[in-house]
């Protein structure tokens, strides 16, 4: 029986605020306690950072969570161009401490509150996968508490550490990781901006941007039937980028950053404030405020990675129905099923007025690691929308057959056979997961649902 650890019982949710599960929730001070907690052998057990991926691996229904947020130290060798941290560390919190003494993070995903654990876990990718791949191909060494309650050290040399990286929490506790950093001179992107009027040409120029910039990203106009676009490329602006009469910049430290406060949103939207004419109306004011090419404008990070964050708890926008984010990545060779894709959303009358598009490459990645080299798409989607799941189901398959597969950090609803199916190294995960977590301890609704 463990008495001495904080605890809470409370009804959790992934970012879609969807799936709702309740569970016991642990919030462990130190190693010991995680430890504690693994021996005292529960039937099942999962980790949880800031609850930030869009579906239920960070849930355990009946279950215990064990909440990361204590272990949050951070450790700096500037010489080396390391990070070394405590899997509770956020994001937000890493860039506070880096940037200002020259350092970014290697891989970002497109929010800050995220933390390395999560991070690690999910083996977050970024605008930049095309040429620094995903967050586990900069981790040097992964601390965990596997299944015996046993603190193991794992490098990119031992297979499990690929299991760990990617594996959603079902290989073990993360307690610490050590991890390279970009140096950087200043704290601002030089971004350039391009308008397109449909989706072919956007996806030829981004091919040509692959090996033109570190950092790549278009917005889809997911209601124009050309499938409209908005590409955003960049790299991290050096001190002579900045001009001497830029006012804004120049008088601030080349390296300053800002983690401002933002605001809330509303803690109820109605029903269906998101619709076809409401996004519509966004879309098409976003594309025409976008300049029709633009080079060479000096942004901030906030602004340019992390634009939603500007707005705390956006994810209630869709109302207390939630939503869902759909994230897929297919094979290069596979390039004509992403307007087609984008079609079939038209037609069933879905708005989004978020859908992503990036690019991918080849490099190594874990088992469970979801970027393989091609594009993915990311688009978020009221729940309430009566066509839209057997869609979903229909386009899984159209998905699995040309070689793709699902964001499990995204993902709410697939089936277990898509999974299976998609996943191909999966049998080669689970003989990885045996061997850290040999009683099966850690589960999660994902793993329930997808019968991993």
């Amino acid at each position: 029986m463990i008495t001495s650890i904080k605890k809470t019982r409370e009804s959790i949710s992934g970012w879609g605020r969807r799936n709702f599960s309740t569970s016991e929730i642990y919030f462990p001070e130190n190693t010991n306690e995680v430890q504690q907690i693994i021996k005292n052998k529960f039937n099942s057990i999962i980790s949880r950072g800031l609850g930030r991926s869009y579906g239920d691996p960070a849930q355990c229904s009946n279950g215990l969570v064990v909440n990361t947020s204590n272990l949050n130290f951070m450790e700096l060798n500037k010489n080396d161009f390391l990070l070394r941290a405590g899997s509770g560390a956020k994001f937000c919190d890493i860039l506070n401490y880096i940037v200002p003494k020259g350092f970014f993070i290697p891989v970002s995903p497109g929010t800050k509150n995220v933390t390395l654990g999560g991070a690690i876990s999910a083996d977050v990718h970024g605008k930049n996968h095309h040429c620094d791949g995903s967050f586990a191909n900069h981790v040097e060494s992964i601390s965990i508490v596997d299944g015996k309650g046993d603190i193991r050290i794992l490098t990119p040399n031992d297979s499990s550490f690929w299991a760990v990286s990617g594996g959603m929490g079902l290989t073990g506790i993360i307690l610490e990781a050590t991890f390279k950093l970009i140096p950087i001179e200043t704290s601002l992107i030089k971004v350039n901006t391009e308008k397109f009027k449909d989706i072919e040409s956007l996806m030829d120029r981004m091919v040509e941007a692959d090996n033109k910039f570190r950092y790549s990203v278009a917005w889809i106009d997911s209601l124009d039937k050309k499938g409209r676009g908005i590409l955003t490329t960049g790299d991290h602006a050096f001190f002579n980028d900045i001009p001497n009469n830029n006012n804004e910049f120049n008088s601030l430290d080349p390296l300053y950053y800002n983690n401002n406060l933002v605001p809330s949103a509303p803690s109820f939207f109605p029903n269906g404030i998101l619709n076809n004419f409401t996004v519509g109306i966004f879309n098409k004011a976003w594309f025409a405020k976008s300049p029709t090419l633009l080079e060479g404008e000096l942004q901030t990070i906030n602004s340019f990675f992390y634009p939603l964050d500007g707005v705390q708890n956006w994810n209630r926008i869709y109302g207390p129905n939630g939503f869902l984010q759909y994230q897929f990545v297919i094979p290069d060779n596979q390039t004509q099923l992403i307007p087609k894709i984008l079609n079939s959303f038209r037609e069933i009358g879905v708005p989004s007025f978020l859908t992503v598009l990036k690019r991918f490459s080849d490099r190594k990645n874990g088992p469970l690691s979801f970027p393989l080299k091609g594009w993915t798409l990311a688009t978020d989607f009221p729940a309430k929308k009566s066509a839209l799941m057997s869609k979903l189901d229909e386009l899984d398959n159209l998905i699995a057959k040309a070689g793709g597969r699902i964001y499990l950090a995204k993902d709410s609803r697939q089936s277990s056979s898509i999974f299976k199916k998609t996943y191909e190294r999966y049998d080669e995960w689970k003989l990885e997961k045996r061997k850290l977590d040999p009683f099966n301890l850690f589960k999660s609704d994902l793993s329930r649902r997808l019968k991993i």
